[in-house]
This record gives structure tokens, C-alpha cells and sequence, in this order.
């Protein structure tokens, strides 16, 4: 069972232990080309929705909120399809998952992180 799941900003410099780059945002990260982003997937399928990002808008106090209402999201038919692919991209190599988030503590790839680790 491999548990290397990473979470890291699209924008910092790829790394040879970063095994497949998945980028799990639903939009395109700001300034980035896609040939710079050096991607093997875009997860955009699993990304929050767009109601629930803006809900959110990474507001520490409502963390707890967002991370409850995304692990939600993830239950409905296509997140939860995008998720299992995931899950089998962890299964047998290093997995970064990629979002332009500044604070990735208070990211969805860090929530991604975490139900992956449990899983795979």
C-alpha cells in the first residue's frame, strides 16, 4: 500500500519525487501555461464546486465547514468517480496533488490528502 501522497503549489518547481502531478483545482491556475505546469492529470472533476469555493473563499474560520461540505461533494456520482481514480494513481506510485492555493493547509489538496492516505 503506498501512502506518498504530496500536496504542493502548482506554481513551485517540479520535483523527481513528485511521482504523478495531478492538479485538483477546477480552474486553471493564474499566470501558469500549461506546458510550465508539467501536469500528468488535471483532477478538475474533484475540485470543490464553484458554490462552494466561493462559499468558502479559504476563510480559516469556516474551515471545518468547507472540509465537511467538500467530503460531501465527493460522495456525488462524478467526484466520487474522479476520487477513485486517484486512488488507483496512489496505489502504485508517489502522487502530488497540485492547486494554486497559497495556504495549502487550508486547502481541498490537503483534504484530497488525507482521504487518500486512509484509502490507498
Amino acid at each position: 500500500m503506498n501512502t506518498d501522497i504530496r500536496v504542493r503549489r502548482v506554481y513551485d518547481e517540479p520535483s523527481p519525487e513528485d511521482g504523478a502531478r495531478v492538479l485538483v483545482d477546477r480552474v486553471w491556475p493564474r499566470g501558469l501555461r500549461k506546458d510550465a505546469a508539467r501536469l500528468d492529470e488535471w483532477a478538475k472533476e474533484v475540485a470543490p464546486s464553484a458554490e462552494l469555493r466561493t462559499w468558502y473563499h479559504h476563510d480559516p474560520a469556516k474551515f471545518g465547514e468547507f472540509r465537511r461540505r467538500y467530503t460531501a461533494e465527493l460522495q456525488q456520482p462524478g467526484p466520487r468517480e474522479a476520487l477513485g481514480r486517484l486512488r488507483e494513481l496512489a496505489a502504485g506510485k508517489p502522487v502530488t496533488l497540485l492547486t494554486a492555493t497559497r495556504d495549502l493547509d487550508l486547502s481541498q489538496a490537503t483534504i484530497l490528502a488525507g482521504l487518500l492516505r486512509e484509502t490507498t
